[in-house]
């Protein structure tokens, strides 16, 4: 018997389709939705729309929100930094949460280094401002990113991304000196090749690679995510990380890690760049940083960080009262609840939930997650290994009508990623993969398919 869903009405209900008529009329369809329903009220894993319908949390607004919906202590540091000021512009007149912040960061952040910190708006900016914080530390240009990468899509940061539909096609020409390495996919490894074949064989690549496309005497920085995001969270081997980061090393090319998606405790630590050994030179922010307040940061070495000068970083909303405060709350949270550890709990519960699934379903395949960062693929069969793209629509329809929120994801758009809130309860937890059954069983039996 489900405990927390309530599905009163069809999706989208009356009141959700008045407001998405209205939408057609004055929002572009350039913006997408994942859901068609209208939201009224979020708490914890929970998500209320205006007509009545909770739904079960699976998405967390794209792994924004990983300590939950509009948790009590955000929300009381919100009302309180408002009822003092909501914004002075830090280049105006500063904030001493800014200062704060900056200093629990610096000290959180890997590496045994000073280290300062500087703050944004939302992760494209983060990481525009870390190729521009490196090109002038390096007086160099180039800035390699990875093939399925996603950085966001400004102009440099879609240039960086590498999914052409829908992140760039049409919207060229693209920033100059951005090139694409290759990154490691080890359920798509040519076929013969075992992990440690495999792993040789991609770091190999990564070497030709700088003498095929790209001199690492004109390299500024290499930028990774961890873990891949957008591009199906695909986990790296922690020899190939390792590697790359020797080789920036050598050269004097900047190691960016990019920890939007899977900072703040996602993956079981503050920073998923904790789980290869490696010290980044910078590390970009946001997302989860503070629980839905739209802010963003650069934390890096304090040489790396202190080359520009004064007027040549920052913003007029840049680094928020409001963000500032929420995330100061985010990581009093992830330290008091112990987050961290949780999500370490909540991906072996989802990751044997996910092998059951897979020794069951024939199109369930290539399991794979760190923490609590997991996902699974949908493919027609194990053998052939086929991209099912059109399946993979119907199962997310399928779950929001069953009141679940699930969000899709990899270069082939065949992916099913769990981005829930570490707050979510076991009950919660349970209900929502019970769901996600349900709808794989729908979805996937013969008189579906």
């Amino acid at each position: 018997m489900k405990q927390f869903v309530q599905i009163k009405t069809s999706i989208p209900g009356p009141r959700s389709k008045e407001l998405l008529d209205r939408r057609k009329r004055v929002v572009p369809q350039g913006i997408s939705n994942n859901c068609a329903a209208f939201v009224h009220k979020a708490e914890g894993a929970l998500v209320e729309d205006i007509d009545g319908n909770i739904f079960i949390d699976f998405a967390g607004a794209i792994g924004t929100i990983n300590v939950g919906h509009s948790h009590p202590k955000v929300v009381q540091a919100i009302k309180d930094q408002a009822d003092h000021f909501v914004h002075t512009g830090f280049n105006v007149m500063m904030y001493e949460s800014y200062i704060e912040l900056a200093e629990k960061l610096t000290t959180l952040a890997p590496g045994s280094f000073p280290k300062q910190a500087a703050f944004f708006n939302s992760g494209a900016e983060a990481v525009e401002n870390a190729v521009k914080i490196a090109r002038k530390y390096t007086k160099r240009q180039g800035i390699v990113s990875f093939t399925r990468g996603f950085h966001g899509r400004t102009l440099m940061t879609m240039t960086m991304t590498s999914k052409v539909k829908p992140y760039k096609y049409g919207f060229g020409p693209f920033a100059p000196e951005v090139y694409k390495a290759p990154y490691p996919y080890d359920y798509r490894k040519p076929n013969g090749m075992d992990e440690k074949q495999y792993t040789e064989y991609i770091i190999q690549q990564f070497e030709q690679f700088l003498l095929a496309e790209v001199a690492p005497e004109t390299i500024a920085a290499v930028v990774m995510e961890p873990v891949q995001g957008e591009g199906g969270f695909i986990v790296p081997n922690r020899e190939f990380v390792q590697r790359v980061y020797t080789i920036c090393k050598e050269h004097g090319i900047l190691f960016i890690a990019d920890e939007i998606q899977t900072g703040f405790g996602r993956t079981g630590r503050y920073f998923a760049i904790e789980h290869f050994g490696v010290e980044p030179d910078l590390l970009t922010i946001s997302k989860s940083m503070a629980a839905g307040v739209p802010i963003s940061g650069v934390i890096g070495r304090e040489e790396i960080m202190n080359v520009s000068q004064p007027g040549e970083i920052g913003g007029t909303y840049a680094g928020s009262p409001l963000g500032c405060q929420a995330a100061l709350a985010v990581l009093e949270i992830i330290e008091e609840e112990q987050l961290n550890a949780r999500a370490e709990r909540i991906g072996r519960t989802v990751m044997n939930k996910f092998q059951q699934w897979s020794d069951r379903f024939e199109q369930v395949d290539g399991i794979r997650g760190l923490g609590a960062m997991c996902a699974f693929e949908i493919v027609k069969d194990k053998t052939s290994k086929q991209p099912d793209k059109e399946l993979i629509g119907s199962i997310i329809r399928e779950a929001t009508n069953r009141g679940l929120l699930l969000l899709s994801a990899g270069i082939f758009g065949n992916v099913i990623r769990l981005l829930m809130p570490l707050t979510i309860s076991d009950d919660q937890l349970h209900e929502g993969l019970l769901i996600l059954e349900e709808s794989l069983e729908a979805v996937l039996s013969p008189q579906y398919i």
